[in-house]
């Protein structure tokens, strides 16, 4: 389905326009209210879409092996090569698999999500289930970015969620990629119009009490307030109430048919895991800071981002990065016979197709 792959790229695009922008926010109150205006909604959409592609059986030897070659290895790989970069340009290194570089935390995810997926399908209202933990885990400060636990199961109710509606079939039920009335496109422009004035509006409050690390799901409620409150399980409630309707507005103004970028789509895995080495050098020279005028440089950081995603998923950069990011290892196991023989992207981007819709 071309609607998937238009979805992925979408969200990867989001994914490096907030990273590449990130060093804007801090001079520019714009930046700042772009950055919180899809950062409450971007990593949902990619949970729901991955969770929407995995399944909940107890898993195979072929899916095991999957896991590790999709998940594991690419992140030893890359942290391994975060550790030389390090090294390289600070002159440190602090070799740590239990502290995710940057952005190899979403790698971690993953690995987690499958692996709690057929336990949660066991119980009666998984989804239920996957949103107290989602609330409770923030009132554990113990619970902390110790391989990305804490972000894992706060954003764990949007995995369930996609896994929930491909389960039981809501998608093709209520045809929602076969026909969309206007009013619907109204409703989801009318909801991120709403989503950036608030940003925009709010931007004192937003800066004063630094709202962006909440669409983290990543610190303790006792860290994002100063002090013990029993409502902070309530304020991360509505970040997961506004993620799920931005989400949906955002699948509703994804395009159905293909584009001439859906292809892209399909290596979305290339892009999350390469980009970052590519804004390094931006994010750490300090030259995305004081940039003058906002009106000019915000657009043109914009443009580039949208240039570095289509780079990084084209077909010269994946054949000469292919070893790091889908690494076969056939060495390593013990019958290798139970490697795919098609490589998957473990967002989902590449799995068998789903059932006709």
């Amino acid at each position: 389905m071309p609607f998937w792959d238009n979805a992925r790229f979408a969200c990867i695009v989001l994914v490096v326009l907030g990273h590449a922008i990130q060093r804007l926010i801090y001079d520019s109150d714009i930046a700042y209210a772009m950055y919180l205006a899809f950062y409450a909604f971007h990593m949902p959409a990619f949970a729901i879409i991955s969770g929407y592609f995995s399944k909940s059986d107890p898993p195979s030897r072929r899916q095991m092996v999957r896991l590790m070659t999709d998940v594991l290895l690419p992140y030893l790989v890359f942290e391994g090569l975060w550790w030389l970069t390090k090294l390289l340009v600070e002159g440190r290194a602090d070799p740590n698999l239990t502290e995710p570089s940057w952005t190899l935390w979403f790698l971690l995810a993953l690995g987690i999500f499958r692996l709690v997926l057929p336990y949660l399908a066991l119980l009666r209202w998984p989804l239920l289930w996957s949103v107290l933990i989602s609330v409770g885990v923030g009132y554990l400060p113990n619970v902390d970015s110790t391989f990305s636990l804490s972000r894992t199961l706060g954003f764990l109710p949007f995995f369930v969620l996609g896994w929930w509606l491909r389960e039981h079939d809501v998608v093709e039920r209520f045809g929602l990629l076969r026909h969309r009335p206007w009013w619907l496109y109204a409703a989801a422009v009318a909801l991120f119009a709403v989503d950036g004035w608030l940003a925009w509006s709010g931007i004192a409050v937003w800066r004063d009490i630094e709202l962006r690390y909440w669409f983290f799901y990543d610190d303790a409620y006792t860290d994002l307030l100063s002090h013990p409150v029993w409502w902070g399980g309530a304020m991360r409630l509505l970040t997961l109430v506004i993620g799920l309707i931005l989400s949906a507005a955002f699948f509703v103004l994804v395009p159905r048919r293909r584009t001439p970028l859906s292809r892209l789509g399909q290596y979305t895995m290339y892009v999350y895991l390469l980009h970052s080495f590519v804004l390094y050098p931006f994010r750490e020279s300090g030259v995305l800071r004081d940039l003058e005028p906002t009106w000019l440089w915000l657009p043109t950081v914009c443009v580039l981002s949208v240039a570095v995603t289509v780079l990084l998923a084209t077909r010269p950069v994946r054949w000469l990065t292919g070893p790091l990011v889908e690494p076969r290892a056939r060495w390593l196991f013990r019958d290798p016979s139970l490697l795919p023989g098609r490589r998957n992207d473990p967002t989902g981007s590449r799995r068998p197709k789903a059932p006709s819709r």
